[in-house]
């Protein structure tokens, strides 16, 4: 062998050793973050494949850096583009934690003070509750404020409007408090919108010019800003119905400081890092403040912890980590289209974001779960023994169940319970109008009221207020699921029979969200066993014959029912929602019908007397949306397009802005031609 054949062998020799070696150490060497990223693929691809979602991105970041991202899904099928890191998805309510960082900023700049009334910044923030001159901008970032909840008409749309921030104060003029500010702690909205119409008026910049300026370019996020029917130029994941595969137009949240921001998981991570260490966005202090619960001052006696608000945040621990001295922050996020949930471990420098197409993707416990598994990773905590799921064994009901019975509801849904002595189980029955079915029944059993999916439930009085709780097992938290009615001692009638009377939205915007069509068609209704109650949007209690309002302290989005004189006949304001009943609807007639938007912006609407198919023309930002007898919205052309069939009974509602005009031509639908 000559001697450069010689040194060549020598060094491929060497070369192959070291690469072996520098295997067997890679080889040896654990990574971290291997279960957390089999735990995303596999939890976001079950949702995915069960329907709870369309789309997904996951990201991980620690010490600043990505170590895991990924998109799933399909962001646009109709092109099959799929979801990457750089996607866009609307983020909902972890927008909050902008608007609070933003006031915090404000806060350092000298400009605004936590404990300030809201009035101070903006003295046109008034309400029918004299109450609110106590509201301060901190009680605005921890939901203590005692506000009812949410302005949602035409919120939530696929177009942007300025006007909401004033409609929020409209609305809130004519709303009551549902506890003393500061009393207790029930999500709320509007309180956000409020802090964001303080950035605005104390900064003298539009609100997204602030966070340019202040938050996104600071910190980097090239990708973070309007929601997604306003962003031009970048991947954007549509949403499409589950049920039809139809798609939605690209959703905008109007109320941007209260949910209406887009983002990629990567970057919501990057922000939520910025908690971690002074000098990235804010200073020790304001993280301190920003990270610390913020509890009302008579919190219920749950067995549990309840979610601990922070200032922005949902969540500022959880007793699995905060026994092993790791604080663990969070908050989750939710619109009609999206959902999301973002925790981040501040002294760790730690984030997992999840983001998903679909309001039902499971986001939060998914990222929960990724979560879990990176702490198992770094050897933080250890690793959560999963226990045996054994059937409960029924036991006595106790002594005093029988006094928790009775009429329940939330923001939506009203319910009732019954007990069953004998069978020692709960019923929890569910109202649509009159007709009552059978939701969940419980069985007793170790204190807690279990149902049969292994979720657990019990009832709790403070003072003379009953509540019927959620134990969240996977999180250590209890929380609120509904409250129960009060019997009223002289119970009031409105001034109109409101048992099964329809009533039609008239506000409407034609860019409204395709889900929110469920508030534009809906039937009132009393129940004899509950006199002094009527359901309309909502339980409320009846005050006065032209007035109903909020029954609860600790149940969110609560609206208010007003009745006044229109046109000769009884209108309704629902809180920041105007109906007219139905008989304020014209005939159909078969042939030409022609519609125009009044001055007022009013929606105009049309009842079918047969079953009809309708040949629709409308300006392009007009909308016809038409509903079933029973209120089901049945065609919306916002979504769908061609002619359209009505029927007998039903109706049509054409929105637009003023002097917008339709024509509908009407015909007989032949036998069989129902679609």
């Amino acid at each position: 062998m000559s001697r450069i054949r010689l040194v060549v062998a020598i060094c491929l020799c060497f070369v192959l050793v070291t690469s072996l070696a520098s295997g067997r150490t890679t080889a040896a060497r654990p990574d971290p973050y291997k279960d957390a990223i089999a735990t995303a693929r596999s939890e976001i691809w079950q949702a995915i494949n069960s329907g709870q979602c369309g789309s997904a991105t996951a990201a991980i970041t620690v010490n600043g850096k990505v170590v895991y991202a990924e998109g799933f899904g399909m962001a646009n099928r109709e092109k099959s583009i799929p979801v990457n890191r750089n996607t866009l998805f609307n983020i909902g309510s972890i927008s909050k934690m902008y608007v609070a960082a933003a006031i915090m900023l404000l806060v350092e700049d000298g400009k605004v003070s936590l404990d300030d009334p809201v009035t101070r910044y903006l003295p046109e923030f008034k309400m029918a509750d004299d109450r609110y001159k106590a509201i301060t901008v901190r009680m605005l970032l921890n939901h203590t404020s005692g506000m009812p909840g949410t302005q949602s008409a035409n919120s939530f749309s696929f177009k942007y409007d300025d006007n909401t921030k004033q409609e929020t104060i409209n609305t809130l003029a004519r709303a009551h408090l549902k506890h003393a500010p500061g009393a207790m702690a029930a999500y709320c909205n509007d309180g956000f919108t409020l802090a964001e119409m303080i950035v605005e008026r104390v900064s003298g910049r539009k609100y997204i010019a602030f966070l340019n300026e202040r938050i996104f370019r600071p910190l980097g996020l090239k990708n973070t800003g309007m929601g997604l029917g306003e962003i031009k130029g970048k991947p954007v994941a549509l949403y499409y119905e589950p049920e039809t595969g139809k798609v939605h137009p690209l959703e905008v949240i109007s109320i941007l400081g209260a949910g209406g921001l887009s983002s990629t998981a990567e970057e919501v991570c990057r922000f939520t890092d910025s908690f971690s260490a002074k000098g990235k966005l804010l200073k020790r202090s304001s993280l301190a403040e920003m990270r610390s619960a913020q509890p009302p001052a008579s919190a219920r006696a749950l067995r549990s912890p309840s979610f601990s608000y922070g200032l922005g945040w949902d969540m500022t621990g959880f007793p699995r980590y905060d026994a092993a001295g790791i604080q663990v922050l969070g908050k989750s996020g939710g619109t009609a289209n999206y959902s999301s949930m973002v925790y981040t471990v501040p002294d760790k420098k730690i984030s997992v974001a999840v983001i998903a197409s679909g309001a039902e993707s499971g986001a939060m416990t998914i990222a929960l779960d990724i979560l879990d598994a990176v702490l198992v990773g770094k050897k933080l905590i250890a690793k959560k023994v999963k226990a045996v799921s054994i059937p409960p064994e029924p036991q006595k009901l106790p002594r005093d169940h029988a006094s928790h019975g009775g009429y329940y509801a939330n923001e939506s849904k009203l319910g009732r319970i019954v007990f069953d002595a004998d069978k020692n189980t709960a019923t929890l029955y569910l109202f649509k109008e009159q007709e009552k079915t059978p939701a969940a029944t419980f069985v007793y059993s170790d204190n807690y009221y279990h149902d049969t999916k292994g979720n657990r439930y019990y009832f709790n009085r403070t003072g003379k207020e009953d509540y019927m709780v959620r134990s969240f097992s996977a999180f250590g938290i209890d929380k609120v699921l509904m409250q129960k009615a009060k019997p009223v001692e002289n119970p009031k009638r409105l001034k109109i029979d409101m048992d099964g009377k329809v009533w039609l939205r008239r506000n409407v915007s034609p860019f409204e969200s395709i889900p929110v069509a469920q508030s534009h068609f809906v039937r009132s209704s009393l129940y004899s066993d509950l006199p002094g109650y009527v359901f309309f949007n909502g339980l409320k209690r009846i005050d006065s014959p032209e007035f109903a309002g909020m029954p609860f302290d600790s149940v969110r989005d609560q609206t208010e029912l007003t009745l006044f004189e229109k046109n000769g006949a009884a209108w309704a304001w629902v809180s920041d929602m105007l109906y007219s009943p139905k008989e304020s609807a014209l005939a159909l007639k078969t042939g030409e019908n022609s519609v125009k938007i009044e001055s007022d912006g009013y929606s105009q609407w049309l009842a079918a007397n047969e079953n009809v198919v309708l040949s629709i023309t409308r300006s392009q930002r007009g909308r016809i949306i038409i509903f079933s007898p029973d209120g089901t919205p049945t065609y919306d052309s916002a979504r769908d397009t061609g002619d359209a069939y009505a029927d007998r009974s039903g109706y049509i509602e054409c929105a637009g802005l003023a002097d917008d005009a339709f024509t509908i031509k009407v015909r007989p639908a032949a036998a069989g031609e129902k679609k």
